[in-house]
């Protein structure tokens, strides 16, 4: 399998915010944008996501068989909201999560262990604090099979301890085929992964 971008720009209201970029992961691989903000490192995480449209250039999955025929049916996508809903509890938001998306992965139970909150299961996720509803919606991740991740952040809110457990988990996804996209302003720990620097700081 392998994720390939050629040229490709992005624009947010109609207004260009980055283009000319271009990339290529095979299984395994990541890749860590920095930039400023405004740079377009979430825009270019929404392109490839398609949540956003294509604005030049190309990208594009190959070798991904009936289970995932193009980008985005191979993508985690966690972004600046974690995508929860607050009434539900924190088993009811994972296993609605692993239901929906389908090619399930791990339990419920054992994401939960997996970012260190096994105990949190039948609490409403809007009574969690802010690192707790991070590091369960890193739990989305897991009971689910997307070979693509892409990250926002996503050690926004945490700790130093859920910091390393984010890395393992990571590290995990990799070391099993699985590719990675993460935009961030602090390092992850992925010292193997490959570098983009977003040009300039517009308005994405």
């Amino acid at each position: 399998m392998r994720l390939t971008a050629d040229n490709l720009g992005g624009e947010r209201g109609g207004e260009p915010v980055f283009d000319g970029v271009s990339f290529a992961l095979a299984a395994g691989d990541s890749l860590v944008i920095t930039g400023q903000n405004g740079s377009g490192k979430s825009t270019l995480l929404r392109v490839v996501a398609g949540l956003l449209p294509v604005a030049a250039g190309t990208v594009r999955l190959n070798d991904g068989g009936e289970d995932f025929p193009d980008v985005a049916s191979a993508c985690h996508y966690l972004g600046h909201q974690n995508a929860m809903k607050p009434a539900l509890t924190v088993a009811e938001n994972l296993d609605f999560r692993r239901d929906f998306l389908g090619h399930p992965l791990m339990t419920t139970e054992a994401a939960l262990d997996a970012v260190g909150l096994d105990s949190v299961g039948a609490l409403p996720f809007g009574y969690l604090s802010t690192g707790q509803r991070r590091r369960i919606a890193l739990a989305g991740l897991l009971v689910s099979f997307r070979p693509v991740w892409l990250l926002d952040e996503p050690s926004a809110g945490l700790d130093l301890a859920s910091e390393r457990r984010l890395t393992a988990l990571m590290q995990g996804h990799l070391a099993e085929g699985g590719m990675l996209i993460a935009a961030t302003h602090l390092p992850l720990g992925l010292d193997d992964a490959k570098a983009l620097v977003m040009p300039g700081g517009g308005s994405g």
